[in-house]
């Protein structure tokens, strides 16, 4: 089924095209007509599948331009992620040149924001903490928002944002049309979706194996002594295009690019206690390949979509299984191959094993050979 059988304007299916995507996602199938039609959607589907364009698309092609109002309100857990979401919404809507789309997140100059919000804005895309600052300011107006979305609302809740959910969603008319999308459907979000839908259709895609198919998945016995040596012997052995390597802690991060780059290696770090500016630097430059390795906690792992990223790097094993799909979910994207290789010591094998059950697979060993 193409975009147009599924109601997507002429206009908007061009646009599409120009960038190169033709056939939609199981994910678009399945929601597109739903959200077209007015219906409050609860969806699950992992990173990787499509799931931005599934609501976007459809909140576009709903928008009046004539009106000067916010008219959609999409709230996402992260800054990363609301920085990419409004990329994604700019994409298609910077040729049309009708609608108005602002970013609203922290670290970003709130009075320029706060001008911008004066004028003619169509849709926001905004965490939390940055909206409801608005909010308590009298500086945004979500009186005539008509469509919310709440974006990978289990890691919303894993934050700790349920208060500051219920509190946005105070602002909008109960009459709204809202779209809940998680990863994993933990009882705290069936709990969010029963507060606040109205007659939701259930969407899940089921896609743990294929998000998995395209990603090769190895692991390097190690010891935390000699991890730092074996992730470079592994690096020299596979010779990344462009890779990202996870730690647990923002302090492991830090230390592990000191390392790299005493080493001469081009790498940089991400984690939450960077400025904004700093990173959206970061991400720039590894989009634009002037970074080779980018050393991240978690922050990096939940929605990133970068072209071109080779090699994911487990330095640190995930705490669980969901944490290691969006992990490893950062490659082998958009059809294209990728490796993900996890360094296991003796206290990480319950971890391990808990991954490979849950993932009903066995992760091959990749044998290092030392010169």
């Amino acid at each position: 089924m193409s975009f147009k059988e599924l109601g997507i304007s002429d206009a908007l299916v061009g646009v599409l095209l120009q960038n190169g995507i033709g056939e939609p996602t199981p994910i678009q199938k399945e929601t597109i007509p739903i959200i077209l039609d007015g219906k409050d959607v609860v969806g699950q589907a992992q990173t990787g599948t499509g799931k931005t364009l599934a609501f976007v698309l459809p909140i576009l092609q709903k928008i009046d331009s004539e009106n000067p109002y916010i008219q959609g309100l999409i709230v996402a857990p992260t800054r990363e992620l609301a920085i990419q979401i409004t990329a994604e919404v700019r994409k298609l809507t910077e040729p049309l040149n009708e609608i108005n789309v602002l970013a609203v997140y922290g670290g970003q100059d709130v009075i320029a924001q706060m001008h911008k919000l004066e004028g003619k804005v169509h849709l926001v895309v905004g965490t939390p903490g940055r909206l409801l600052d608005h909010i308590r300011r009298e500086t945004i107006d979500l009186s005539k928002v008509s469509t919310f979305v709440l974006d990978e609302a289990d890691q919303m809740l894993h934050i700790g944002f349920l208060t500051d959910i219920e509190d946005i969603m105070e602002q909008v008319p109960e009459s709204r049309q809202t779209l809940l999308f998680s990863a994993t459907m933990p009882d705290e979000v069936k709990k969010l979706a029963q507060t606040y839908t109205q007659d939701p259709r259930d969407i899940y895609i089921k896609t743990k194996q294929v998000t998995l198919k395209e990603i090769r998945q190895r692991v390097v016995e190690t010891t935390d002594r000699g991890k730092q040596n074996d992730l470079v012997q592994t690096i020299r052995l596979l010779r990344p295009y462009l890779a990202i390597i996870f730690c647990r802690t923002k302090r492991r991060v830090s230390k592990l690019n000191e390392a790299l780059q005493n080493m001469g290696y081009n790498s940089d770090e991400l984690h939450g206690d960077l400025s904004q500016a700093k990173r959206e630097d970061v991400m720039k430059r590894f989009r634009e390949g002037e970074i080779q390795f980018l050393v991240a906690t978690d922050v990096a792992a939940r929605g990133l979509d970068v072209e071109g990223v080779t090699h994911v790097f487990n330095y640190d094993i995930a705490l669980d299984t969901e944490s290691y799909i969006h992990r490893i979910g950062r490659t082998g994207r958009a059809g294209g191959k990728g490796l993900a290789v996890t360094f296991v010591a003796q206290k990480d094998r319950r971890l391990l094993q808990m991954i490979e059950r849950e993932t009903n697979q066995r992760l091959k060993a990749l044998k290092l050979e030392y010169l």
